[in-house]
């Protein structure tokens, strides 16, 4: 007769997880368990429902139905001041709003390390939309534009 329950061990062991992982997602309420004195024990339905990955939705394919195409990007910025990290990130996050009625989510993460003076950006979207965003940087780096200043004490002020 095959157990019908498992100790937070053999749960831990059967996923290659930490005891203290497994304790964390049962406190948490991610894994559900019943505790019995001091020890939880795990349902064998509850520990495969807990594993169980829903695979994608399925869609109907016919000759009308373009495959989905998701790109990630990232992209490291040597030598940004932390006011011109800053713009950049903004000017891209505020345009990846902007991309609302797209049937392609577009994220963009942006992170500065001030020490290295580097800005990293994160994009995950469509093929198009990240190019988008990908020529973007490129236009803004490595034109004369003024809009990222590369004094970190003077202030952007825009030409007349």
């Amino acid at each position: 007769m095959e157990r019908d329950w498992y100790s937070v061990d053999q749960v831990a062991e059967r996923l290659g997880l930490h005891v203290r992982t497994v304790r964390g997602y049962i406190r948490d309420g991610r894994l559900p368990a019943v505790r019995i004195g001091k020890q939880y024990r795990v349902a064998r339905a509850d520990l495969a429902a807990f594993t169980a990955r829903p695979g994608p939705p399925a869609r109907p394919r016919d000759a009308t139905t373009r495959p989905r195409v998701d790109v990630s990007a990232v992209v490291e910025c040597d030598g940004l001041t932390a006011t011109a990290a800053d713009r950049l990130s903004t000017l891209l996050v505020a345009g990846a709003q902007l991309r609302r009625d797209d049937p392609e989510p577009l994220q963009i993460r942006t992170a500065y390390d001030e020490t290295r003076s580097r800005l990293k950006v994160i994009v995950l979207g469509g093929a198009a939309a990240t190019a988008d965003v990908l020529r973007t940087v490129h236009d803004i780096l490595s034109t004369e534009n003024d809009m990222l200043p590369t004094d970190p004490d003077e202030p952007v002020v825009p030409r007349d």
